[in-house]
């Protein structure tokens, strides 16, 4: 019997031959990559949850035809076909999708695994934000990817006007104080410099407890208590635990400022786990609680 890969790869060579899939000129993606891709791709799979986001705020939803596992948003997103997870691709489900296109990231899609696409004669374009300059040029480059140009200089500029609003505000906030921003809970784990929660601190006037080389760091309650934040941040899925159990876990520790000064908050994770034009909601959050003077238009869960 042939093999699977021998099947794909010819599966893959039909669909390249068919008429209408005419190449443009090569493109250099995010990753320094050069590939040639479609002149104007109609059937796109997104290997990430985030490039599925980013697609539908682009308002080029009707491109795709496959998305990754927790492809959960918007919820239009959850009716459309599966490819595996993000880490775990399913290459016969991708070729049987009849993709021209393929969007993946660096910092989740497997290497081994996008040139194994490739070699079936899918181009793959990848994307690698690592903060919110690069976000916002990966919009800019999907956007023209996607002849959705207007589209991405509007929502590019939407955030960077966000961003700077926020930074003028906080410029009238006066001293930083100390934040502490948990992403899971048994074990305690926090956001090192690395990361966009640590920019996101930052850019909202505070300083970041668990800045460091590492990108997510384990921490002990000894530790904590040791770096003594004055605000407690708590992902939402931290340890998949409800957020009154977040809270009320850190009352016990009375040693804390943010114990004592009751500024310990469960705030939404989507807001803040992938690299799309959400973060500047996560941004605005964390404004908000560290400057609640200056911004009021958020909602926030606080420990009672």
């Amino acid at each position: 019997m042939p093999r699977n890969t021998d099947i794909m790869l010819t599966l893959a060579l039909i669909f390249l031959l068919l008429p209408g899939n005419i190449l443009a000129g090569p493109v250099v993606d995010q990753v320094g990559r050069t590939l040639v891709v479609p002149e104007n791709p109609k059937r796109v799979i997104a290997l990430a949850p985030s490039i599925t986001e980013i697609i539908y705020d682009l308002g080029q939803e009707e491109r795709l035809v496959g998305v990754t596992q927790y492809s959960t948003y918007p919820t239009e997103a959850e009716s459309l076909p599966r490819v595996g997870s993000y880490v775990r691709l399913d290459l016969e489900k991708i070729v049987a999708l009849k993709p021209d296109l393929c969007l993946a990231t660096k910092d989740g899609n497997p290497k081994h695994t996008v040139e194994k696409i490739v070699n079936l004669g899918i181009p793959v374009y990848v994307i690698n934000p690592r903060n919110l300059e690069q976000i916002m040029d990966a919009i800019t480059r999907l956007g023209s990817l996607l002849h959705a140009e207007k589209a991405a200089l509007e929502l590019v500029s939407g955030m960077t006007k966000r961003i700077e609003h926020v930074k003028e505000q906080v410029k009238k906030g006066g001293r930083k104080p100390r934040v502490f921003f948990q992403i899971d809970a048994e074990p305690l784990f926090s956001a090192g410099t690395n990361t966009f929660i640590h920019e996101l601190i930052e850019l909202a006037g505070g300083i970041n407890t668990t800045a460091g080389e590492v990108s997510y760091p384990r921490y002990s309650w000894e530790d904590i208590i040791v770096l003594q934040p004055e605000i407690v941040l708590i992902s939402s899925m931290a340890g998949g635990l409800e957020p009154e159990y977040l809270l009320n876990s850190w009352k016990k520790w009375n040693l804390l400022s943010a114990v004592k000064n009751n500024r310990i908050f469960v705030v939404d994770a989507e807001l803040f786990d992938r690299p799309t034009p959400r973060l500047i909601d996560g941004l605005e959050v964390i404004a908000e609680i560290i400057h609640p003077e200056l911004f009021k238009e958020n909602n926030i869960k606080t420990a009672e």
